[in-house]
């Protein structure tokens, strides 16, 4: 064998083994983008669940609309007032002159009737007796006295346990009298929910909801960014090996899967959540403070493929086409153009100059709208969020017995930043094909 041979050989091996240790390296790389992106799309579903529940448990319905609510946090204001009650030096001294006046007008009316005319015998001597035993001077003297024995008697605690027994039996009376049809829904889903979360109280399940919701955010969003970081990582390998046209089309045709996974995954998982609540609502009653928190007034999450879902349930004809048209361009026709792309770089010349096949590989991007989606996804979020924190503000109010806080917690999600991702990487993928194939 010739010295050019021998070194015609090698250099074959040599492109051979980068071929092996490329497509094991990008093969490797989409197994972790695969894994991550099937984390992401779990983990976001597993949010919306959580949050579904939060909502639920904590819908205004329940809460600030709700009768028994208010009945409930009244009356504890009540009964604490009762079983608190004391009467002040200034309540005495008002009760006394009360008491004084009551009883010097039932002295002026028993002194009143003796001294009208009477008929009879009889009655005429008990008028005379009367008058000559009992006089109303001495009587009247005595009032003071009696006004604060009377005092010192209802303020004493046996008194004041009676009367508290009578106050509190009358605020349970109006607390059977005071309901409305939620307190049966309300009990039933909130005890559902706390076993499902395993909890016994809504301090409990306040911490164990926040979380759940605290670590899946941070490990959705950490998976998102390993995804992309690692579809980073395959356009660099695109980059190492632009000249090396044997490697063109492995390289190519991984990259495509790459593609895919980001697709799959931007529209399985929540790309935005709307949620609007009252923070806080706190009204003084009594002296006492009267508390409403995390009270929801909208929640909605949503995926693409969710938002499809949704508009293909509707009865009504134009959402029904509007699903279809979204599933059309946004899913279907980028699909078909990677399998376009696909069979072209690696199809014989017979398939991969086929009409067909290169109008799904060159053309049929003029039909896909997933960049649009992605625009009108942003847009509907710049809206979404202006007009809630819009309406919401007016719900702010700050007063001497009322002030409510409004929350606006709308968001993009990581399912949205990973549907970005593939509309720039399949751009990329376009533009490499269009340098790999001139012709």
């Amino acid at each position: 064998m010739t010295h050019t041979s021998q070194r015609s050989a090698s250099s074959a091996k040599k492109i051979t083994l980068a071929s092996i240790l490329l497509i094991v390296g990008l093969t490797t790389l989409l197994g972790a983008e695969g894994y991550y992106g099937y984390r992401v799309s779990e983990l976001s579903h597993q949010q919306e669940r959580i949050k579904e529940d939060y909502s639920v448990a904590h819908s205004i319905t329940f809460g600030i609309f709700s009768v028994d609510q208010w009945r409930a946090k009244i009356a504890a204001i009540m009964d604490n007032k009762v079983s608190d009650f004391k009467m002040t030096a200034a309540q005495k001294q008002a009760l006394q002159i009360s008491v004084e006046k009551q009883l010097n007008g039932l002295v002026s009316t028993t002194f009143a009737e003796f001294n009208k005319p009477q008929k009879s015998l009889g009655g005429k001597l008990k008028k005379l007796a009367f008058n000559t035993f009992v006089d109303p001077e001495e009587i009247r003297a005595q009032v003071p006295t009696f006004a604060r024995i009377i005092i010192t008697t209802v303020n004493s605690p046996a008194s004041r346990k009676r009367l508290k027994s009578i106050a509190t039996s009358k605020l349970d009376q109006l607390e059977k009298e005071t309901y409305d049809n939620t307190q049966v829904a309300s009990s039933t889903v909130t005890n559902s929910i706390y076993r499902k979360y395993k909890v016994n109280n809504a301090a409990a399940f306040e911490k164990t909801i926040n979380s759940q919701l605290n670590n899946i955010h941070t490990l959705t969003f950490n998976y998102a960014y390993a995804m992309l970081g690692c579809v980073l990582l395959a356009l660099c390998l695109w980059l190492l090996m632009r000249k090396q046209v044997r490697l063109h089309t492995p390289l190519f045709i991984l990259s495509l899967l790459f593609a895919l996974v980001l697709l799959l995954v931007g529209v399985t998982a929540t790309i935005i959540e709307v949620d609007a609540r009252i923070q806080s609502l706190n009204f003084i009653l009594l002296g006492e403070k009267l508390a409403f928190t995390n009270q929801v007034l909208f929640f909605q999450s949503k995926s693409i493929l969710g938002i499809i879902q949704s508009l293909l349930a509707q009865p009504k004809p134009d959402s029904v086409l509007v699903g279809v048209l979204i599933m059309l361009f946004v899913i279907i026709l980028p699909l078909v153009r990677m399998i376009g792309k696909g069979i072209h770089i690696w199809g014989k010349d017979k398939y991969a100059e086929n009409k067909v096949v290169r109008y799904m590989a060159f053309e049929l991007g003029k039909w896909d709208m997933a960049d649009v989606m992605v625009v009108g996804i942003a847009m509907t979020y710049i809206g979404l969020n202006g007009i809630l924190e819009s309406q919401l503000s007016n719900l702010n109010i700050k007063e001497e017995l009322l002030i409510t806080v409004t929350q606006n917690n709308t968001t993009l999600l990581p399912g949205y930043f990973v549907f970005v991702g593939y509309v720039v990487f399949a751009g990329i993928l376009s533009l490499i094909l269009k340098r790999i194939t001139p012709k």
